[in-house]
């Protein structure tokens, strides 16, 4: 991974009338890496990619893109992006959307290439408005990506595609950063930050509360899970000192705790039968959970 940085937040601070969207945020994104930014509604994660994009000025502090205002054209012409909501054309068919968008820029992606990464081969002669919501986020994706970007700015870009569809776009992604894109990632599916981020940042209430890799989030929370066959009673179970939850799932017992030890140990001790026994660290599901429980 290149170290470069070629987006930075600093300090920046930024008010709606009377609502604090975000507090003094330091934020940095590195060449050849995807940066997850999570938080729940409201937290300000699209007001910091607003202010990367330029959309937004800052009241207080600083965005840069390759070390300029955001708002410049030249880094605007080094950047793709696919928001939440696009104005596009409806009436243009998506191979005339790519060909407008890679007008946009002065090296952009062949077609062929644009269409094999997003998987849009079999709409490229459809209206866009005659497109169903997953089809119409494949076609943002191609004209995201068909400038041939070294930043990509992707919100919540999975959002009502189907399985086939999600999995072709976090291949692409990776190929992207392997070629050396940085990629900015807002996502409500913690399983995908989980699969593709190199760094996670955690925003609760306009402030960074967390940032580091997937495995030094996940290593912030204590719990873990058990799972195992045993005769035991979830019921009896949950009320065990230091047990959070204990439920019944397919036959196995499911158990969340922040001792697991001591609970495999009394668990031993209990059923002499038990059987199947694992434990898992928190994902990064339970550590966001807990992480923007704190910050509440």
């Amino acid at each position: 991974m290149n170290d470069a940085v070629v987006a930075r937040l600093e300090g920046a601070s930024k008010r709606y009338g009377g609502v604090l969207a975000l507090d003094r945020v330091d934020l940095q994104v590195r060449r050849g890496e995807v940066l997850a930014l999570l938080g729940p509604n409201g937290a300000g994660k699209t007001t910091a990619i607003s202010l990367l994009l330029g959309l937004l000025r800052a009241d207080t502090g600083s965005a840069t893109l390759f070390d300029a205002a955001p708002q410049a054209l030249a880094p605007r012409r080094r950047i793709g992006a696919m928001l939440q909501t696009a104005a596009v054309p409806e009436t243009l068919t998506v191979g005339e959307m790519i060909g407008l968008f890679r007008s946009y820029y002065p090296r952009p992606r062949t077609v062929a290439d644009i269409v094999e990464l997003s998987g849009v081969g079999t709409l490229i002669n459809t209206r866009y408005g005659k497109l169903s919501g997953g089809q119409q986020r494949r076609a943002q994706f191609a004209l995201a990506i068909a400038g041939n970007a070294e930043i990509l700015f992707l919100d919540e870009p999975t959002t009502g595609l189907d399985i086939e569809a999600r999995e072709t776009m976090w291949k692409t992604i990776r190929t992207l950063v392997h070629e050396g894109c940085a990629i900015v990632l807002t996502t409500h599916y913690l399983e995908e930050a989980e699969a593709l981020a190199d760094r996670v940042s955690v925003l609760a209430r306009g402030r960074i509360v967390a940032s580091g890799s997937v495995q030094q989030i996940r290593a912030r929370v204590a719990q873990r899970q058990i799972r195992c066959v045993s005769a035991l009673m979830p019921d009896a179970i949950a009320a065990w000192p230091q047990v959070r939850s204990a439920t019944r799932s397919g036959g196995r017992l499911e158990i969340v705790t922040d001792a697991a030890e001591d609970i495999v140990r009394r668990l031993l001790a209990e059923d002499a039968q038990l059987s199947d026994l694992e434990i898992r660290r928190a994902g990064l599901a339970e550590a966001f959970v807990e992480i923007t429980k704190e910050a509440a």
